[in-house]
Parts: structure tokens; sequence; C-alpha cells
């Protein structure tokens, strides 16, 4: 997710969750431009390449690229690949307007062939070194799950993640699991070997637990779950003063990588989910006006005192 699933909060999340035994989990980084990597200057290319980031870890990461694009998507991919992620994401499902304008994201839902084009360049490009998957949703305007699915299985991609709502749907309808299952047995008409991942409304271990066994689903994407709380993974409650505590390394850890390149106000969405609760309203409301994490840590300090 953009200026979410950034290398500070995903170093968080691995740090509290991966001494998990309740589930494997694999990263994913923010979406980047294919088209950025290959052709912005020095410049611009650096502020791309703070997005794919990561320390070990965060293993087994996957790099999420966007593109209409081959030509660019093969050079990516291959520069991609060089950077050491353990697999290439392509996304195919974003409702952005500005990534839509460009043909890329939920657009190539409309355009079928070019979509297998881009997964075929990004085959290429990796040359069967590490995986090739896709981020997608159930349809474009309308549900078309039983002819947009096997369009993208014909080139047979380690996996499949499909949010399971439509472009037009954005999250304004609870998500369509029984699409999933419907998903699985498409891809399970094929004979085919890719993972079929399910996303959408998932709101914990345990309901992505149940979801993956009423559909037959390999596996779960979860988002917005995750928001303020990098202890899910590890199935863990964490005390006030945990949260507290973590919210500031998360602050510093944002802060220093992202100073002078990303807005500080971008962590404070984190901030709402971290304090949660009716109790926590003035410190949320103080921590909105911060300007950088050593005020973040003096607010806190002061409110646990």
């Amino acid at each position: 997710m953009a200026d979410v699933t950034d290398s500070a909060f995903r170093f968080i999340i691995s740090k509290y969750s991966k001494s998990s035994k309740i589930v494997n989990f694999v990263t994913y980084t923010e979406f980047v431009s294919a088209d950025g990597l290959v052709l912005a200057p020095e410049e611009g290319r650096k502020k791309l390449l703070k997005n794919l980031e990561y320390s070990e870890i965060e293993r087994p990461i996957v790099a999420q690229l966007f593109t209409s694009r081959p030509e660019m998507m093969e050079k990516a991919s291959r520069f991609v690949m060089e950077l050491g992620f353990d697999g290439i994401d392509i996304n195919m499902g974003c409702p952005d307007k500005n990534i839509q304008k460009q043909g890329a994201g939920a657009a190539l839902i409309k355009d079928p062939k070019l979509a297998r084009e881009i997964i075929l360049a990004t085959k290429r490009g990796v040359k069967g070194k590490i995986p090739v998957s896709i981020k997608t949703r159930l349809g474009y305007s309308k549900d078309e799950l039983e002819t947009w699915l096997p369009e993208l299985l014909v080139e047979n991609p380690e996996a499949v993640i499909i949010h399971a709502r439509t472009k037009k749907e954005m999250s304004k309808v609870p998500a369509k699991w029984e699409r999933i299952k419907k998903a699985v047995e498409i891809r399970n008409e094929t004979e085919q070997k890719t993972l079929i991942i399910g996303n959408g409304d998932v709101q914990d271990i345990a309901d992505a637990k149940q979801k993956c066994a009423e559909t037959g689903a390999d596996g779960v994407m979860l988002g917005r779950a995750i928001f303020g709380n990098p202890w899910l993974f590890a199935d863990y409650e964490p005390t006030l003063k945990e949260r507290l505590e973590v919210l500031v390394e998360h602050t510093k850890l944002f802060e220093e990588k992202f100073s002078g390149i990303k807005s500080f106000d971008i962590m404070k969405k984190h901030f709402r989910e971290y304090l949660k609760g009716p109790e926590l309203r003035d410190l949320r409301f103080k921590l909105m006006r911060a300007k950088n994490s050593k005020e973040v840590e003096e607010l806190i300090f002061n409110f646990g005192n």
C-alpha cells in the first residue's frame, strides 16, 4: 500500500511478528513505477529506490511494480531481481486515477492481451530465477472473473492475488469471498499450480485461516488489518505501554529513513491506528500536531508519566 508498507513499517512488522510460529508470511513493498526505475534521471531514481529498500529481517520480500509497457517491465524486473528480492508482483488492481491514465493498475483488466504481454516480459526479465505474481481484482466495472482469471493463468504465474471486489466497487461493498472459492475452482480446472491468494476484509489470523478453509485459497493477503498492529501475525495482544513504545520506535525509524524525502505527516495515519480507544483521544489529537519524532516521544513520555 502506497505510503503505508514502506521499509520502516515493514521492519517493525517483521521485528514483532517474525518470531510467530502461527503463520508464515511474505512482505510486499509499496508499488513502484517500472517506467520510473528505467527512465527517471538519477535524482528521481534515488527517490524511487527508497521505496525498494529492505532489511534481511523482512524476507521473503516481494517487490511490487506497475506499468503498461512490457519493455519497461522487462528491464525493471531484471534490475529489481539484481537488488536481491525474492519475487516480483505486478500490480493489475490499483484503482488510482493517475495510475489508470497510464494504462496500468486496474486498467489492465480491460486489456488482457497487454496484461499477458507484461507477465511474459517480467518472466523474461527474471529468467525463472525468482517467482512472478499478480495482484488484481474480480473485474473492472463488473465481475468478470470467469474470463479475466483464465487470461492470467495462461501465462502460469506463481500466484494470483485477488482482491474480492471490482475496481468500480473499490471498498464500498463487502469483499465477495465466494468468488475466491470460484477462482480456486477455475485454477483447479486448468490443472496449473498457480497459487490463489484471497484479499479483502480479513480481520485477523483466525479470520484468515477460516477464509482459507472455506474457499480453498492457498493463502490470504492482509492490508488494513495490519495498521497500528505489527503484532498481528504473532497473534499477540500488546499492552498500552508496548503500543506506545513501538509507536515511538516506528516514528524514529520512519524519520531516519525518509527525512527530507517523505512528509512526516504520512506517519500520522499510523498514530490513529496505534492509539485506538476514547481514553487516548486527547493524546491522538496532540500527536496530530507533532512535527517530528522528538515531539512524538515527548508527548508520549508525558502521557505515561
